[in-house]
C-alpha cells in the first residue's frame, strides 16, 4: 500500500508561493496541499478553494494538521518561521535566499539534527532545462576542462516596482534574489570557490537597492562568472562555457516560469520543454545540441522521498550553509573592493565537494 500523502503547509502565496510552491506541490504525487498561510484568502482559495487559510504564519507554520512547512515568505522572516517549525516537530523547506546570514544558516542546520527534522532550501533552479543540458556536458566530458563558465539572468524591467525584494530592507536586492539560484548552479558545478570577487550597483532611476550584479568565482586558472541586471533587454546567453575541447552557447532560458506564468499545469504537454538548442562550437565548427527537458517537480519528489526515509535530502543544509558564507562573500567583496574567500571551515567546504 502506498504511504499516506505528506501534509503540507505553504506559509506566504506572494508571487514565490502562488507562482511555483503550490503549483508544484499540487502536482507532485504524495504531497497534498492542506493549508496556505495568507492574509488573502480570496486569493487562495480562487486557485486551491479545498486548502484551509490562516492569516498569522507563526500559527500556520505550526498547525498540527502539517508534516511540511514550506516557507515562501519575505527573506527576513525566513530564519525566525523555520526556527519555530523546527521547533513543533515539522519538516521544512525554505524558498531562497535560506537566511539573511551565515550565523542563522548554521543555527538552523543545527536545529534541524537536534530535532531529526528534514531542512531543505527550495533551489529549484537545478531542474531547470539550460541548466541540466550544461551539467550533462561538462559532466560527459565535451568540454574537456572548463576554464570560463558564464551565467546571466538577465531582465528588462526598466520600472522599480512596488514589491519588498525592490525595497530597501535586509535580504532585499537583485544579488538575494537571483544570486541563489546563479551561485547555488555553479556550486554544484564546481565546487566551492577559492575567492569571490564581486561588484554590485544600483542603475535605475527610482532604484533604492543593487539592481545589477557581477560576481567572479575564483578557481584556480577557472573563472565562473554571474551576472544579473534589470536593463538588459537582449543580447546575453544564459550560459556561455568554454573548455579544452569546445565552447557551448546556451542562448535563451528555461521556459517552465513562462509556463507557470500563463498558467500551465506542471506534468501537462509541453512541461518543461525548450526548444532552444545549444550551440557547440569546436574545430569542425557550429553544430547543435538539443536541451533536454526541465522538471522542477522533482524538487518537490525529492522532498518527500527524504521524508518518507527513501531518498537523499535533495539541498541539504550543509550545502545551504556554503551558500551563505559565498553570498556573504560577494557582498563583501563588493563593499571592501577587493577579493573574499567565503567563510567556511574545511568540513563545511565538503557540501559542494567534486568527486
Amino acid at each position: 500500500m502506498s504511504p499516506a500523502p505528506l501534509r503540507v503547509a505553504l506559509v506566504g502565496y506572494g508571487f514565490a508561493g502562488k507562482t511555483f510552491h503550490a503549483p508544484l506541490i499540487a502536482a507532485t504525487p504524495g504531497l497534498s496541499l492542506e493549508l496556505i498561510g495568507s492574509s488573502d484568502a480570496a486569493k487562495v482559495h480562487a486557485d486551491h478553494p479545498q486548502a484551509a487559510v490562516i492569516a498569522d504564519p507563526l500559527a500556520a507554520v505550526t498547525d498540527p494538521r502539517a508534516d511540511l512547512v514550506v516557507i515562501a515568505t519575505p527573506n527576513h522572516s525566513h530564519a525566525p518561521l523555520a526556527r519555530a517549525a523546527l521547533a513543533a516537530g515539522k519538516h521544512v523547506v525554505v524558498d531562497k535566499p535560506f537566511t539573511l546570514d551565515l550565523a542563522q544558516a548554521r543555527e538552523l542546520a543545527a536545529l534541524a539534527a537536534e530535532h531529526q527534522r528534514l531542512l531543505s532550501v527550495f533551489q529549484n533552479r537545478r531542474w531547470d532545462s539550460d541548466y541540466l543540458g550544461v551539467k550533462q556536458a561538462i559532466d560527459d566530458g565535451l568540454l574537456g576542462e572548463v576554464v570560463h563558465f558564464e551565467s546571466h539572468i538577465d531582465r528588462f524591467r526598466p520600472q522599480v516596482r512596488e514589491r519588498w525584494r525592490e525595497q530597501a530592507g535586509p535580504g532585499t536586492g537583485v544579488w538575494w534574489d537571483l544570486g541563489p539560484h546563479l551561485a547555488d548552479q555553479a556550486l554544484c558545478l564546481f565546487g566551492l570557490p577559492e575567492r569571490v570577487i564581486a561588484s554590485l550597483a544600483v542603475q535605475r532611476d527610482g532604484a533604492v537597492v543593487a539592481d545589477w550584479a557581477h560576481v567572479v568565482f575564483e578557481y584556480g586558472a577557472r573563472r565562473a562568472i554571474l551576472h544579473a541586471g534589470m536593463l538588459a533587454a537582449g543580447g546575453s546567453a544564459r550560459f556561455v562555457v568554454h573548455g579544452t575541447r569546445g565552447s557551448l552557447v546556451k542562448p535563451r532560458a528555461d521556459q517552465q516560469e513562462a509556463q507557470l506564468l500563463s498558467g500551465l499545469i506542471p506534468g501537462a504537454p509541453g512541461w518543461g520543454k525548450d526548444d532552444d538548442a545549444f550551440a557547440w562550437h569546436d574545430e569542425q565548427g557550429q553544430s547543435a545540441l538539443p536541451a533536454p527537458a526541465g522538471d522542477q517537480r522533482r524538487y518537490y519528489m525529492a522532498v518527500r522521498d527524504a521524508v518518507l526515509g527513501v531518498g537523499a535530502n535533495p539541498v541539504t543544509p550543509a550545502q545551504a550553509v556554503a551558500l551563505m558564507a559565498v553570498l556573504e562573500a560577494a557582498v563583501a567583496s563588493a563593499e571592501q573592493g577587493r577579493a573574499v574567500a567565503p567563510a567556511l571551515s574545511e568540513h563545511e567546504r565538503e557540501a559542494f565537494a567534486r568527486s
